[in-house]
């Protein structure tokens, strides 16, 4: 088993090897996946060296003092948190091999496809179908003799699709059987002819998210993840792990919005009541309990797949973010209603901090939808931490083809 200071040598030799002042960016990405440097919890050959999870901590520091280049792992946050895990735990050696290393370099963008119009808060009722091609091959040269799925469907509120080369997607291809079974995992390509990705506004100006029309696209079946009609159990690993990745990611002491308010407490004394004092002190204690409730979350990852503990950690996360963001509205008073941009662009990724008050404000209502619903998520906590009956479900074994919609 690798240890700590075998790690250190070895990051130290890709150090001398590939100097970062005069390496490429992403040639200097490339040999630390190729190291096994870029999540040493992976297997050997696929970005890792079996070592600890915890021992990643020890590479990460020598790399940080070096000054070496990190993969900009906001940008590519789905691919990451999300889409690895799964590949990891369900794709085939040829899947991994093709997938994973330009994922962690940064070189492909991925976003989720899971959503749905008329699936939402209850994503096992989708309706978008995979069904068997009756001849021919994909566009892809990775098609095998497994043949192709033609997809056909749409997907909503998709994040970064409209900058992704591949998504993660679950469809259904079995409609005779209840509505969690029946459901297959995919890996699509979103330059395929047969995908149109539209903006969606939202309430900030942005066009963060999208909806994904998905018609005749052809995948083959050597990217379906898991086995057919058992996507619902491989889309656990990658919801939990997603709200693990959004409510849980590691920040400083006093980092995140907590901190944008404290900052404006501090710079701007005559914008101060007690009553607001009052209410920044309970609101910096709860972020301080989320930050070391996550870093225990970290620690228990280490010894395996995430729990429903990743839900509540998500629960608490929109919450806080939505607290602490009125709260800073109004401490800036009128200033707090102001609203520096309104124009339409589509970002790659999501920025809390550098941006105003108010665009703070307007963005945190979204944290209670995105990655699942408060609902969706107290229903997980009360049933799968706390032990709690759960609701009655009447369809839960009716087929798929026979539920009111």
């Amino acid at each position: 088993m690798t240890d700590a200071a075998e790690l250190r040598a070895l990051t130290r030799q890709l150090l001398a090897d590939h100097p970062p002042a005069t390496t490429d960016r992403t040639d200097f990405l490339r040999a630390r996946f190729d190291a096994g440097l870029a999540w040493v919890h992976y297997p050997v050959g696929l970005g890792g060296l079996d070592a600890p999870r915890a021992l990643q901590a020890v590479v990460d520091a020598e790399l940080a003092a070096a000054g070496a280049p990190d993969n900009d792992p906001r940008r590519i946050g789905i691919g990451l948190g999300m889409a690895a895990p799964t590949l990891l735990a369900y794709g085939s050696d040829e899947v991994k091999r093709r997938f994973l290393r330009p994922l962690w370099v940064g070189e492909e963008v991925w976003c989720q496809l899971f959503s749905e119009p008329g699936a939402g808060s209850d994503l096992a009722a989708l309706g978008t179908r995979a069904v068997r091609a009756r001849g021919g091959t994909s566009r892809s040269s990775e098609a095998e003799s497994g043949g192709d799925w033609v997809v056909d469907g749409q997907k909503v509120w998709t994040s970064s699709a409209h900058v992704a080369r591949w998504a993660i997607l679950i469809a259904r291809t079995d409609p005779d059987v209840p509505k969690h079974r029946g459901i297959t995992y995919f890996v699509c390509d979103m330059t395929d002819p047969g995908v149109e990705v539209r903006p969606l506004r939202q309430i900030t100006g942005e066009a963060e998210f999208n909806e994904v029309f998905l018609t005749g696209v052809r995948i083959p079946d050597a990217h379906r993840l898991g086995e057919v009609g058992d996507g619902w159990r491989v889309a656990q690993t990658t919801l939990m792990n997603e709200r693990v990745s959004i409510g849980g990611s590691r920040i400083p002491r006093e980092g995140g919005m907590i901190g944008k308010a404290a900052t404006t407490w501090r710079e701007r004394p005559e914008l101060r009541t007690h009553d607001l004092h009052r209410r920044l002190l309970d609101l910096w204690v709860d972020a301080e309990v989320a930050r070391l409730t996550g870093e225990r979350l970290r620690q228990q990852l280490v010894a395996g797949q995430p729990g429903p503990e990743g839900s509540a950690m998500k629960l608490g996360f929109a919450r806080l973010n939505q607290a602490i963001s009125g709260l800073e509205v109004e401490l800036l008073g009128e200033e707090g209603l102001l609203y520096g941009e309104w124009e339409m662009r589509r970002p790659e990724l999501v920025d809390f901090t550098g941006r105003d008050a108010g665009y703070r404000y307007l963005r945190s209502k979204g944290n209670s939808i995105e990655g699942g619903t408060t609902e969706v998520l107290l229903n997980i906590v009360a049933e799968r931490v706390l032990g709690l009956p759960s609701e009655p479900r009447n369809d839960k074994d009716v087929a798929w083809k026979d539920l009111t919609r």
